[in-house]
C-alpha cells in the first residue's frame, strides 16, 4: 500500500506542498471558484506555509489548461535583471560569481502572475483567494519538521539581516516543531492589497488591477525601493511599475501518444520536453522499471539534454534558443546514438552541433563531495469540474537576501541562476531573466488523459517529473505510486544554482532500487551514490491525473515533504 491513500474525486481535486496550502484551494473550490481561484490561493499559501523556500515576492511560472477551448497557456512569473544591474560588476569586484545579498535581487514577479491568471482565467477576487494565506500569516501555523530542519540549517544565514533573523529565528533560534509561527508584517502587506482592491472602484477587474498596483506601484513599491536604494541595490519604482508576467504559448513535445507542455527556455521547462522527446520511440516498458538498463538508458538520455540546457537556454527575448531543432525527430535519432547500451559518458556529453567526444564537466566547480539537496520551490495543482487544469511552481528562498523591514517581503533572490560570465546563454544583463528552475507541466492523452504535474528541487525537477510521468504512462501505476517510487538523478552538469558546482558522472539512487542494480551501475562508469529511500533531494511531486471520458480524478501527493491532495 502507498505511504499515503490514493485520493479519487469526481467533482474537484487540489494537490500541493502543504496541506494547508491544498485546504486554502479547495475551500476556494467549494466555494464555487474554478481551477485558476484555486490554484491561486494555493500558490499564495505556500508563499506563507513554506516561508523558507517560496516567497510571496517570489517567482510563480504558471500553466493553465482551458477545457472548453482545448487549449494550454503559460504565465511566465518571473522577474527580470534591474535597469541598473552590471555584469561587469559582478566580474570585477565578485570574480565572476553571484554573491548572496541584495545584488542578487531580480523583480519580484508572484504577485503579478498571480493576480494576471485570477484577472484572465479566474472568477474570484484577490481577497477571496488570499483570505487563507493572510490568516495563516497573521494567525500563524504549525511549524512542519521540514521548516524547522531548513531554518535550522541556514540560521547562520538569517542572522545577517535583522528582520530575517526576527522573523525566521523568533527568539534568536529556529522555532520547535509544533510551535506557531507567526509572520505579522507578511499578514500586513497581503492586508493592503486588499484593502487597495476593496477601496477601488469599476468592478472585479479595477479591483484587481488596484492589488496589483499596490505591490508594484504603491507604498509596497516605495518601501522596497527604499530600502534598495539605501542598502546598495539595484531595484526601483520604475523596475516594478514596468513589470509584466508575459502569456506565452507552451512548449509542446510527443512521447508516444502523450502530449507533453512545458514552458519556454526562459525556465529548463523545455528540458523535459527534451527528455520526453529523446526517448520517444523506445520501448521503455521493456527496459524493465528502476533496472540496470531502465536507469544507464534513461540517466544518459537526461545527461545529453542537461548537455543542451547548458549550451542555449537562457531569456528568449535575449538569446536565440534552437527549440524546433532541439524537439525535431531527426536531431533526436542522432542524440539517442550517444547513448551506450554499457557505457556512460563521465561528464557531461558534448551539446548538439558540438563534436562527439568526450566532454568533462567543467573543472572550474567540479565537486566529489554528496550533491546538497536543492533549497527551495513548492508546487501546487488544481483541476475544476469543468476539466480546466491549473499547474505552477512557485518559489523563492528568504535567506540568500535580506526582508525589505516592516513588509515581511523578500524580493525574488533569483539572480542566482544567472552566470556572471561573458558569453553564457544565461548570463546577467538588465532586463533579462535568469534560467529558472521551477516549470509547471501539463500533459495529455486525448481522450484518456489530462495531468498537470509539478515538484521542488532544483536540477532534479525534471527528472524527477519524467520518472512519474513514465511511471504513469509506461508502466500502469497509479499516481500515488509513480510518485512514490525510487528514483534517480544525474548531476553530471553545471548546477543551475550559484556557484554553479558540477559533479562529474554522479548518479544519485535512493534506496528502494537495488543494489545489486547500483553495482551494475558503477560498472558502466557511473558515480553512484546511494541516497536515503524518498529522500527529500529527489524532489516532491505533486500531480492530478483526470479522466475526460468519466470524469473521474486521482491525485498523488509526496510523502518526501509535507505534500497533499485533496477532492470531492
Amino acid at each position: 500500500m502507498a505511504m499515503q491513500p490514493p485520493i479519487h474525486a469526481t467533482h474537484h481535486m487540489v494537490s500541493s506542498g502543504h496541506h494547508l496550502a491544498t485546504q486554502a484551494g479547495y475551500e476556494v473550490l467549494e466555494a464555487g471558484g474554478n481551477a485558476v481561484d484555486a490554484g491561486v490561493a494555493a500558490g499564495i499559501a505556500l508563499g506563507v506555509v513554506y516561508p523558507d523556500l517560496v516567497q510571496f515576492a517570489g517567482v510563480a511560472p504558471i500553466m493553465i489548461y482551458l477545457a472548453d477551448e482545448d487549449r494550454v497557456v503559460t504565465v511566465s512569473g518571473l522577474g527580470w535583471w534591474p535597469r541598473a544591474a552590471s555584469l561587469e560588476r559582478f566580474v570585477s569586484e565578485f570574480g565572476g560569481s553571484i554573491p548572496d545579498g541584495i545584488l542578487r535581487t531580480v523583480v519580484p514577479a508572484a504577485p503579478d502572475a498571480w493576480i494576471a491568471a485570477l484577472g484572465r482565467y479566474g472568477t474570484m477576487r484577490f481577497s477571496e483567494v488570499a483570505a487563507s494565506a493572510m490568516r495563516f500569516a497573521g494567525e500563524g501555523f504549525s511549524v512542519h519538521p521540514p521548516l524547522r530542519n531548513n531554518l535550522a540549517a541556514h540560521a547562520d544565514a538569517y542572522r545577517r539581516w535583522p528582520a530575517n533573523r526576527d522573523i525566521y529565528l523568533p527568539g534568536g533560534e529556529p522555532p520547535a516543531i509544533g510551535e506557531r509561527f507567526v509572520q505579522a508584517d507578511l499578514a500586513g502587506s497581503i492586508r493592503y492589497m486588499m484593502d487597495q482592491e476593496a477601496a477601488a472602484r469599476g468592478g472585479r477587474d479595477a479591483g484587481l488591477a488596484a492589488a496589483r498596483d499596490a505591490f508594484y506601484r504603491g507604498d509596497l513599491a516605495r518601501e522596497m525601493a527604499r530600502y534598495h536604494e539605501e542598502s546598495g541595490g539595484w531595484l526601483t519604482m520604475e523596475d516594478l511599475a514596468e513589470y509584466r508576467s508575459a502569456f506565452e504559448d507552451p512548449v509542446v513535445a510527443r512521447l508516444g501518444e502523450i502530449e507533453l507542455f512545458t514552458c519556454g527556455a526562459w525556465c529548463q521547462g523545455p528540458l523535459l520536453a527534451q527528455m520526453a522527446s529523446l526517448l520517444d520511440g523506445l520501448d521503455i516498458a521493456a527496459l524493465g522499471h528502476n533496472g540496470v538498463q531502465y536507469v544507464h538508458t534513461v540517466t544518459e538520455a537526461m545527461k545529453l539534454c542537461f548537455a543542451d540546457r547548458e549550451r542555449y537556454y537562457g531569456d528568449p527575448r535575449f538569446v536565440d534558443v534552437p527549440l524546433p531543432r532541439l524537439l525535431s525527430p531527426g536531431y533526436n535519432r542522432e542524440r539517442r546514438a550517444l547513448i551506450r547500451p554499457d557505457e556512460a559518458w563521465p561528464g557531461m556529453p558534448p551539446a548538439g552541433g558540438e563534436d562527439a567526444v568526450e566532454a568533462a564537466a567543467p573543472e572550474a566547480g567540479a565537486r566529489t563531495s554528496p550533491v546538497p539537496a536543492s533549497p527551495d520551490t513548492s508546487y501546487c495543482c488544481a483541476i475544476d469540474r469543468d476539466g480546466n487544469c491549473f499547474s505552477a511552481t512557485p518559489s523563492d528562498v528568504s535567506f540568500q537576501s535580506p526582508v525589505v523591514p516592516g513588509t515581511g517581503l523578500c524580493p525574488s533572490s533569483r539572480g542566482s541562476q544567472s552566470w556572471a560570465v561573458p558569453g553564457h546563454a544565461s548570463s546577467v544583463a538588465p532586463g533579462k531573466r535568469p534560467r529558472l528552475t521551477p516549470n509547471p507541466a501539463f500533459a495529455k492523452i486525448p481522450g484518456r488523459l489530462a495531468m498537470p504535474f509539478g515538484t521542488p528541487g532544483g536540477d532534479v525537477q525534471t527528472q524527477a517529473m519524467l520518472q512519474v510521468l513514465l511511471n504513469v504512462t509506461r508502466f500502469g501505476m497509479t499516481a500515488q505510486d509513480a510518485i512514490e517510487a525510487p528514483r534517480f538523478a544525474t548531476h553530471s552538469f553545471p548546477n543551475s544554482f550559484e556557484p554553479h558546482h558540477a559533479f562529474p558522472g554522479r548518479l544519485a539512487v535512493e534506496d528502494g532500487i537495488p543494489e545489486t542494480v547500483t553495482r551494475e551501475l558503477a560498472r558502466y562508469g557511473h558515480d553512484v551514490e546511494r541516497v536515503a529511500d524518498r529522500s527529500i533531494g529527489m524532489g516532491a511531486v505533486c500531480a492530478i491525473r483526470r479522466d475526460p471520458g468519466t470524469g473521474i480524478m486521482e491525485g498523488g501527493a509526496d510523502p518526501r515533504r509535507m505534500s497533499r491532495a485533496m477532492g470531492r
